[in-house]
Formats: C-alpha cells, sequence, structure tokens
C-alpha cells in the first residue's frame, strides 16, 4: 500500500481545484510542519504519536500536492536545535523518520527533507565552499557573488520555493529557508501540523495568486539587479586587466568590447569548472559516509 494516500478528490474538492488551477500555481512549496507536540498534548497522546500523525498528514498533503500539478515539495522535518529535546523524543522522531522517508523513497517522489539543518548553517557553509574554492586556484575572488552563492546552497538544484508555509500559529521562519525565500509568498496557518485539510493549503495558494503579481514584479527586479551587478564587475576586471597590460594606452571601445566578452566566457567555465569540483567533493563525503555507516 503506497505511504502516498491513493484516492481521488471528491467533487467539491475537484471543483475547487480546478478554480485554483486557473491561476498561477506554485511549482514549489515549502512547509515548516509545526504542532505536532501541542496536538498530542491537546488530545492526551504520546509525543511520538503526535509526531506520528504529522508524518501521516505529510503523506496525504503530499497527495494534494499531486492533484494540484504543484511539481516539488520541501519540508522542515528536523533542525539542529531540536537536538535539545529529551533523548527519548529524539531517539523516537529520528526512527519513525527513518521508517517513513525509507518508504517515500519507494513512491518516486519530488520531495526535499531538511534534516538537522538550519539556514545561518547553510549560508555559512556556502560561504566556506566558496572561499575553499579561491584557495584552490579554481575561482578568483572577483567571481564571488550572490548568484554564486546561490549555486554552493544544498537546494541548488531545486527553484526557489514559490510559497512557503507555517501552521501552528507561529509568525517566523526558524531558520529555514532564509536565502531561497527573500522572494516567496510567506503565509502563516493557526491550524496545528497533523490537523492540516485541504482547504488550509487551498487558501495557502490563494494568497499566493493575490500575491502573483507583486511576487514574480520583485523577482524580476532582482534578477534584473544581479545582472546589472555582475555586468558592472566584469566591466572593473577587465578596465583594471586593460590598465595594467595596455602600455598606458587608453583602449579603444571595440577592444575593451571584445576583452569584456572574453573575460565573461572565460569567468563561466571557471565557474563551472569550479561547481563541478563541489559537486564532487560533495559525493565523495556523503560516500565516504555511507561507507563508515555501513560498517558500523
Amino acid at each position: 500500500m503506497s505511504w502516498i494516500r491513493e484516492g481521488e478528490l471528491n467533487l467539491l474538492e475537484k471543483i475547487s481545484a480546478n478554480v485554483l488551477k486557473a491561476g498561477p500555481m506554485p511549482k514549489h512549496v515549502a512547509f515548516i510542519m509545526d504542532g505536532n507536540r501541542r496536538f498530542a498534548r491537546r488530545n492526551n497522546m504520546e509525543r511520538q504519536e503526535g509526531h506520528m500523525q504529522g508524518f501521516n498528514k505529510l503523506a496525504e498533503t503530499l497527495r494534494w500536492c499531486k492533484h494540484l500539478n504543484i511539481q516539488e515539495v520541501t519540508v522542515y522535518a528536523f533542525s539542529i536545535e531540536n537536538f535539545k529535546r529529551t533523548k527519548d523524543e529524539v531517539d523516537g522522531l529520528m526512527e519513525l523518520a527513518k521508517q517513513k522517508f525509507e518508504r517515500l523513497l519507494e513512491e518516486r517522489c519530488f520531495l526535499n527533507v531538511c534534516f538537522a539543518y538550519t539556514s545561518r548553517y547553510e549560508i555559512t557553509n556556502a560561504v566556506r565552499e566558496m572561499a575553499w574554492g579561491v584557495e584552490q586556484s579554481l575561482i578568483k575572488a572577483s567571481d564571488v557573488s550572490e548568484a554564486l552563492l546561490s549555486e554552493c546552497l544544498y537546494s541548488n538544484n531545486s527553484p526557489n520555493p514559490d510559497l512557503l508555509i507555517r501552521t501552528s500559529g507561529e509568525v517566523r521562519l526558524s531558520d529555514f529557508l532564509l536565502w531561497q525565500t527573500s522572494h516567496s509568498c510567506l503565509v502563516f496557518q493557526s491550524v496545528l501540523w497533523p490537523e492540516y485539510s485541504f482547504w488550509n493549503l487551498c487558501e495557502a495558494i490563494l494568497q499566493y495568486q493575490l500575491n502573483y503579481k507583486s511576487i514574480q514584479k520583485a523577482r524580476d527586479l532582482h534578477r534584473e539587479h544581479q545582472a546589472l551587478l555582475q555586468l558592472e564587475a566584469d566591466r572593473a576586471c577587465v578596465a583594471e586587466h586593460l590598465q595594467h597590460h595596455g602600455n598606458g594606452k587608453p583602449a579603444d571601445a571595440q577592444r575593451r568590447q571584445e576583452a569584456l566578452l572574453h573575460y565573461t566566457a572565460c569567468r563561466e567555465e571557471r565557474v563551472q569548472d569550479f561547481l563541478r569540483a563541489l559537486k564532487h567533493k560533495r559525493d565523495s563525503f556523503f560516500n565516504d559516509l555511507c561507507s563508515e555507516a555501513v560498517l558500523a
């Protein structure tokens, strides 16, 4: 039996889904699944049962996302701060996550799970990776940019979330995808995660649609600003190069343009070589980690 529960939406849900899909739909939705422990307390359950209900709700929510043509989902399953909880709760949650996510891997669902994660550490690590690239002479210090930092994040293979949803009434991001959600629609809902419903998801998507134009405008302006900053940085590097190698003679416009095109192509090649080396470094790290786990 599939963990992502099989089954169709009821008639009213189908109609509502079709109405929503007539408008702009988020392609990538992120969830902060908050409220499992409060749900357990409210219903006189053990905390572990609250977490179990939360994992089951994730399966149900993924089914709704599938019906709504949401292509990718990212969930905040466990932060580094959560390790401060009692040992029994942490151990139980680890075992539960292992069981559920092993089953989820069999579904072929495009789900990103942020586990033992904080965004500040992710950003700090990305800066370290760029510094490593400069130390190894893979890139130049002048190649470091906002766009390159984005490529060094754990989420570099995914588009930034269009919509981020947090349940339980908390109105904060709790160190989750801080960089990636700078131009996302943020929706905070009071419902506890195990009680999340199809209608809660529809409400969040409607909020996204109501703010779609302003979000897209902000993203477009940001892309244009990034491109302009990169062009200015490339021109500055080219001007410095021509000054040092021009025998004191000013370069004409054609020579400056040719030098700019050449420098841009070389920079892009350097960056791609660095990103391939970074991927190899990370793959080697995880392969070694998996080998150690098998031997243990």
